[in-house]
């Protein structure tokens, strides 16, 4: 849009807002020189005040008026934050973050026992490096279930309960370096997540061939994800970047820009030529359960041989496609898988059915690339709308390119075919992009969201690091329409969105819910009923205390320790309002966390500071919020 656009729309837009308030103080003025006391609206006045307001809201397309709903959740990485938000679509709201691979004060995330009960081994990780949210499937549609993502920093993958938007289990990925790619399995259902090792190291990275560049390997990784386990790994040629899964059950693709194993710039950008792996699951099952794989190292993960050169197995095969691929997607009506050049202005698109006869018929893989269209510098990924059209980020451009997809291959044969129906400036350098439902069958084509890695001069300045830029685009009509600015912190990579009419979130925690398990066992092992007691049970020098809260009042108001004392607090929230969450905040020990309605939460800490120390509810929870706290009395050893 011109300067000379935006100037005519913000006059236009204030004549509208104008005429709406004209008309009203108008009619209000008319009214009270007759000396009436309140002016009455006549039906013609409510008929231009609502055509105004019809207007406002054309002219400002991802407006959502206060007090109503957004139609989408937007799930997003938070990047290296570590974390995931969730926003409203299409109002940009922020409406929640969910604490994964940081630490969280605000819910006590790495502070309490069950978090660190999550975490497992991993809380000793401070830190994490989230990329890729994707929402498990029911038959290539969103189940409302979970979200899993990845943290590439410390190569783990976590799973988000979506009835309570928490995450409830975290794994770290053996044998391979920097989980990045990562994706959900569409049909029958979300039986498994499929991701990818991208760093290339030795096999068993033991401190055996660190100089042996010809012993790195990347590995294709299948969790189970149910029981969030690695049910399998696959030993390929060459490093591993993005993936995704088809609609069928039987293949998933990964790009690979490292083809030529270099362990620097200049050598990993030699090629002309990568690739794209394709991965038979069926096959990999079948040899799994066959016994056709060995164990590396420790790790009693199933490890199987997918590299180019044991191509009789069957269990992959490599497309060559241009220069550094990136991003890997695939349509919703199932026939594509496209691979985005990154270094080559070019999108590959990859007919699935024809990967059938790659392995079984033994086809030219490179016959399965039916289409390979030029749409710009630096594509990096596409997303969908169901419509037919492609949307594709191309990053050194600046750009969204909408293009029709089945023209695109057309082109392929016929170069006198145009497939480019629209491009639209992006400000600036955008990564993932996303459309409304685009990853599964019900693709809407209603928004996009662009997630742009500079903001420059879009935002108030805030110093030297500045926010990054979310955009939302309207795809609803002929033309890609700009409709929203959104700065955001800390590159969130990648997002999903999911229809509202998918998600049951709870609004109270229930007592038996597995987070609970571990404090519950501990309670039943000390005699306490949690919904009830309000006790203090000392063994040696370990001290658990156990209250009940109901807004205003703690259970319990004070309780008394020794120095030293290791201290468990474990505290159960009453309240029936879904709106009431208490928190639990020890004064001068770092320790503090959320407890939901209905929830119990514990956290351990050592009671160092000999004297009074106050313990406060820290989520405000009722008038008398600051009167809601008790002391912990620290007697001298």
């Amino acid at each position: 849009m011109t300067d000379k656009q935006v100037e005519n729309n913000e006059v236009e837009n204030e004549e509208i807002k104008g005429l709406s308030r004209r008309s009203f103080l108008g009619a209000g003025a008319a009214i009270g020189g007759v000396g009436l006391a309140a002016p009455v609206m006549t039906s013609a006045m409510f008929a231009a005040q609502a055509e105004a307001k019809t207007k406002e809201k054309m002219a400002h397309a991802a407006a959502v008026e206060p007090g109503e709903l957004d139609e989408y959740y937007g799930f997003w990485s938070g990047g290296h934050s570590g974390e995931v938000r969730i926003l409203g679509i299409p109002s940009m709201r922020e409406l929640m973050r969910i604490p994964v691979f940081n630490v969280d004060s605000a819910t006590g995330w790495g502070i309490t026992n069950e978090s660190k009960a999550i975490l497992g081994n991993s809380q000793k990780f401070m830190a994490g490096d989230s990329h890729h949210p994707h929402m498990s499937m029911q038959d290539g549609h969103y189940d409302g279930k979970y979200v899993f993502i990845n943290d590439k920093a410390n190569t783990r993958v976590a799973r988000i309960r979506c009835d309570v938007m928490k995450t409830d289990k975290i794994i770290e990925i053996p044998n391979v370096q920097a989980i990045h790619g990562l994706r959900v399995q569409k049909v029958p259902h979300t039986k498994y997540v499929f991701c990818n090792g991208e760093y290339e190291i030795p096999l068993p990275n033991d401190g055996r061939d660190l100089d042996n560049v010809s012993a790195y390997r990347s590995m294709f990784n299948i969790i189970d994800a149910e029981k969030m386990e690695v049910y399998a790994q696959v030993i390929v040629s060459g490093n591993l970047d993005n993936t995704d899964a088809d609609y069928d059950g039987r293949f998933a693709a990964s790009t690979c820009y490292n083809s030529e194993m270099g362990m620097n710039l200049g050598e990993m950008i030699s090629a002309e030529r990568d690739h794209v792996v394709v991965f038979d699951i069926l096959a990999i099952e079948k040899a799994v359960k066959a016994g056709n794989f060995r164990t590396i190292g420790d790790s009693k993960v199933p490890v199987v041989d997918g590299t180019k050169e044991n191509a009789k197995a069957k269990l992959t095969r490599y497309v060559p496609v241009p220069k550094s691929p990136h991003g890997l997607n695939t349509s919703p009506n199932g026939k594509y898988f496209v691979a985005n050049g990154k270094l080559s202005p070019t999108v590959s698109i990859i007919d699935i059915k024809k990967l059938a006869d790659v392995f079984d018929k033994n086809l030219d893989p490179r016959k399965a690339v039916v289409g390979e269209p030029e749409l710009g510098l630096g594509p990096l990924h596409t997303a969908f709308d169901g419509r037919g059209y492609a949307y594709t980020t191309v990053f050194i451009d600046s750009q969204i390119v909408k293009w029709n997809v089945e023209d695109a291959v057309k082109a392929y044969t016929d170069k006198n075919v145009k497939y480019i129906k629209q491009k639209l400036d992006v400000h600036y350098q955008p990564g993932h992009n996303h459309t409304t439902m685009g990853e599964t069958r019900d693709a809407d084509g209603k928004y996009l969201i662009s997630l742009c890695k500079f903001s420059k001069d879009r935002f108030l300045p805030v110093g030297p690091l500045r926010p990054e830029n979310d955009q939302l685009i309207d795809i609803s009509g002929d033309e890609m329409k700009l409709i929203h600015d959104g700065p955001t912190y800390a590159e969130p990579h990648d997002c999903m969105i999911v229809h509202r009419s998918k998600m049951k979130p709870k609004k109270l925690w229930t007592r038996d819910d597995p987070i609970f398990a571990g404090t519950v066992a501990m309670a039943k092992k000390d005699g306490v009923t949690l919904e009830t007691d309000n006790k203090i049970i000392r063994d040696g020098n370990k001290v658990r205390v156990y209250m009940t809260s109901v807004a205003p009042n703690f259970g319990m108001t004070e309780f008394r320790v020794k120095e030293g004392n290791e201290v468990t607090v474990v505290v159960t929230n009453l309240d029936m309002v879904e709106d009431v969450t208490h928190g639990f905040c020890m004064t001068n020990h770092g320790v503090q966390m959320e407890i939901g309605p209905q929830a119990t939460s514990s956290v351990t800490f050592i009671a160092d500071k000999p004297g009074v120390q106050w313990y406060y509810c820290n989520w405000f929870c009722h008038a008398l919020h600051m009167e809601m706290r008790g002391r912990m009395l620290v007697e001298k050893a």
